[in-house]
């Protein structure tokens, strides 16, 4: 059976292969459109491999609720290049990654790969090979987190950022829009000022005992005497806690407030004990080495 240059439009629609691996694959297959699509499919595995050594430290940082808001997660999932973050395609990946781990609660990567997908007989390892194949690029699910309780999200310069914070509450049917506005200014408190932990007691002694340390030799190269480094280091580290810690910042939206004192008001204003009791902070690319591309270098290779 032979094909038309119409099968070939199909084949790339379909799968967004390059015009004359659509003719291979429909060549290879007599012009059977599934089995083409097969052939693609089993030679972007290959290609996948390849790629798999290119830097992904693009992509999208985000987190999303439920619809009841008992369960949310954060994912970063990372691509080559920040012009593949805008793919619909890939969005909707995300997105189902999300949904996935919401509905299947998958303990790490390695469970969530093998997660069927919700209404498919896909896995999510099939779709993100699928994925690697259609938009040409290396693409990896870096991280997730999943909390279950009241939660609330923000996604900061639409994937940049993507922020998860757990709540407890004393009356959960007191919560309405003013704790979930409440909650999202908690969210974004966290992806502006970047908190590394919640309050003073969660930091480790080891990281307290450092940074004690070297403020004291600051101070004592500075001329001051040893009894005094140690109350001038006593206030520094109030200013330390203030920069690490959640509980000890001060609030973005209401400089005459610390995070503390927000949550206090609030409480009152519902007349409902507020706690947080975890969050977690993806940032896109965070930690990872970037590609640097030769621009003067890419250019002359173009004029050749």
């Amino acid at each position: 059976m032979g094909f038309t240059a119409k099968d070939v439009k199909d084949l790339r629609e379909r799968t967004g292969c390059g015009m004359m691996d659509c003719k291979k694959a429909l060549s290879a297959t007599d012009g059977d459109m599934e089995k083409a699509i097969d052939f693609l499919r089993e030679k972007g595995l290959s290609a996948a491999a390849k790629k798999s050594g290119r830097t992904a430290a693009e992509g999208l940082a985000v987190a999303y609720t439920n619809d009841s808001k008992s369960v949310g997660v954060a994912i970063e999932v990372n691509a080559e290049t920040d012009f593949v973050s805008k793919n619909e395609s890939f969005k909707t990946f995300v997105k189902q990654c999300v949904d996935t781990v919401i509905s299947e609660n998958p303990k790490n990567l390695e469970e969530l790969l093998e997660c069927k997908v919700d209404g498919s007989n896909q896995t999510i390892n099939d779709l993100l090979k699928e994925k690697i194949l259609t938009i040409g690029e290396n693409i990896k699910i870096r991280r997730f987190t999943r909390y279950e309780g009241v939660v609330c999200t923000y996604i900061h310069a639409e994937g940049k950022i993507g922020v998860l914070v757990k709540f407890s509450v004393s009356d959960k049917s007191k919560l309405d829009e003013r704790f979930y506005s409440f909650g999202k200014d908690i969210a974004m408190q966290i992806a502006a000022a970047n908190p590394a932990y919640l309050n003073k007691d969660a930091v480790p002694e080891n990281v307290s005992e450092h940074e004690k340390k070297i403020l004291k030799e600051q101070i004592v190269n500075d001329g001051k005497p040893a009894n005094i480094a140690e109350k001038i280091v006593a206030g520094r580290m109030d200013k330390f806690y203030k920069e690490i810690c959640l509980m000890n910042q001060i609030f973005v939206k209401d400089s005459d407030l610390d995070i503390k004192k927000y949550i206090e008001k609030v409480s009152k204003e519902l007349g409902i004990d507020i706690k947080i009791e975890s969050f977690v902070r993806y940032e896109r690319g965070d930690g990872l080495e970037k590609k640097e591309d030769d621009f003067a270098k890419e250019v002359a290779d173009m004029i050749k």
